[in-house]
């Protein structure tokens, strides 16, 4: 059994969903609801603690069937079920891809004959003993005070992922503090220095290949000031690392007892579920970083085995593939109405610009359709006095999910209450506008029919943020069986990386032969 390298254009399923956009096209949705008053019920999927509102999009019943008929044609049910045991799916790097592992509740999982669970597990039990210690103020500094703070030092998916928890869960954080530190500029750097006392601080270098040069050029400097306020010998009480080279971890002055390993399988944009999540661990407890793996892990089984129309990733990646290359649309919002959710954009624009920002297919053929969208969005009710007001009266039509939560964690029902009305009421006047009204003014005509999914869930917990962030990695997964691209690589970051070091090199050496911009830099440098 292997992944489908079908052109999905080619499919006899395609050809019918073309013939239906053109029948459909031009259907407004308040007509679909009118003419179906169950529409709502009959297009909703409730599952745990999740309620997922897709009637206001626009397809139909129909729709979703003929997307059933392509996602056969791909294989998409088989291709399901080998994303969760030994694969190749990450061909162009010959890797396999199985983050999903690392949540799994499985005994068995093999890669190149080896069961895996039992590393993942060893590793686990490294992260619960060290982190605990920690916590309790057993582990110490070098001058016998407990840890105050924690700096996790990385970038990409080894800052993104990590932070998008730590900051989602602060709720049920400890007395630590968790800080992150990835871009390389380093007035950010200092600024985050100056919070925190070398004595009562750890930190956490992670990259998978302790090479990445943000990465390290960061470590190297808070190295530095570390060593100058205290002193060389004291570096191996006050860092650790993630990394799978470890030798370069151990020549940087950690131990090698205090570096958590990482695999190859683990692409760094899925790699939270790893000991990339140690940070996580530190900030808001072992328990609760266990409770986030299951609230995973319980997304993981009902894409496995969920049929396609009760299937909420499944059904996200039809809708993303429908408006994008039948509507033709290039951008996808996504909406939190929950102050926690304020970096789970930034999480999810890595996620999908780097999985599927992809022109070539799986044969190594330029494709002839659009595979990834820009994703963006920001928190509500904030996001409708910044871009949304574009939403409603401009020119392009954005497919939006919004999410929200139907308690508040400090139990003020009165704001709650306020926050979710008025996602309710940005989904409907996006759908609806004021169709059917008579205004004379025609600056304050709404012509609605722009489409929304509503994630409403019973309470943001390490669990349902868990499945949550699952349930989004999916969709990415089927966005890419569907477009036919490989969503596991990212040859698209390097070039910039390769020119970066040619004009570090040229500043260096002061080469003569500069650009406008370089001789700018230069002199007022």
């Amino acid at each position: 059994m292997s992944f489908s390298r079908k052109n999905p254009i080619k499919t006899s399923a395609w050809l019918k969903l073309s013939t239906h956009f053109e029948q459909l096209k031009a259907v407004h949705l308040q007509e679909m609801f009118s003419q179906n008053s169950l529409r709502e019920s009959q297009m909703s999927v409730s599952w745990e603690d999740f309620f997922v509102d897709f009637s206001k999009n626009r397809w139909t019943s129909e729709t979703i069937e003929l997307f059933e008929e392509l996602a056969s044609e791909l294989n998409l049910k088989e291709s399901i079920a080998l994303y969760f045991k030994e694969n190749n799916l990450n061909f162009t790097e010959d890797r396999a891809v199985l983050h999903t592992a690392l949540r799994s509740t499985e005994k068995t999982v093999v890669l190149g004959g080896k069961n895996i669970v039992e590393d993942i597990n060893a590793v686990k039990h490294k992260i619960k003993l060290f982190t605990e210690s920690v916590i309790e103020g057993i582990k110490k500094g070098c001058t016998g005070k407990a840890f105050t703070d924690v700096v996790n030092i990385g970038i990409g998916g080894s800052d993104l992922g990590p932070k998008l928890v730590c900051n989602a869960l602060k709720y049920y954080k400890n007395h630590l503090n968790t800080h992150y530190i990835s871009n390389i500029d380093g007035d950010e750097l200092q600024e985050t220095l100056q919070k925190i006392n070398p004595e009562t601080t750890l930190f956490v270098i992670v990259s998978k290949s302790f090479t990445t040069s943000e990465t390290l050029q960061n470590a190297n400097t808070i190295k530095n000031w570390f060593v100058s306020q205290l002193s060389e010998q004291a570096l191996e009480q006050h860092f650790i690392a993630v990394s799978a080279n470890p030798d370069k971890a151990v020549a940087f002055g950690i131990p090698n007892e205090a570096v958590f390993p990482m695999w190859d399988w683990v692409g760094g944009r899925f790699s939270l579920w790893s000991a990339v999540g140690v940070s996580i661990a530190l900030g808001v407890g072992y328990d609760n970083y266990n409770k986030l793996l299951l609230g995973a892990q319980k997304a993981d089984e009902s894409f496995k085995n969920n049929d396609l129309k009760e299937n909420i990733p499944v059904l996200m990646a039809f809708l993303s593939v429908w408006y994008s290359n039948f509507f033709k649309t290039t951008n996808e919002a996504v909406i939190p109405y929950s102050y926690y959710l304020e970096d789970f954009v930034p999480y999810l624009e890595q996620g999908f610009m780097e999985s599927n920002g992809k022109s070539v297919d799986r044969n190594g053929e330029e494709v002839a359709y659009n595979t990834g969208s820009v994703v963006f969005g920001g928190v509500g009710s904030n996001a409708q006095h910044a871009f949304m007001q574009l939403f409603h009266q401009g020119t392009n039509l954005i497919p939006t999910d919004f999410i929200g939560f139907c308690n508040s964690l400090h139990g003020n029902s009165a704001h709650q209450d306020v926050l979710i009305s008025n996602m309710f009421a940005q989904a409907n006047a996006l759908a609806f506008g004021t169709r059917g009204k008579e205004i004379e003014n025609p600056y304050k005509v709404f012509k609605g029919n722009s489409p929304s999914t509503t994630f409403l869930i019973k309470k943001l917990t390490p669990e349902t943020l868990g499945s949550l962030i699952a349930i989004y990695e999916h969709k990415i997964f089927v966005q890419g069986i569907l477009l036919n691209i490989n969503s596991f690589d990212q040859f698209g970051v390097e070039l910039g990386k390769e020119l970066s070091r040619e004009y570090i090199n040229s500043l260096e050496n002061e080469s003569n032969g500069y650009s406008a911009l370089m001789q700018f830099y230069k002199e007022n440098n």
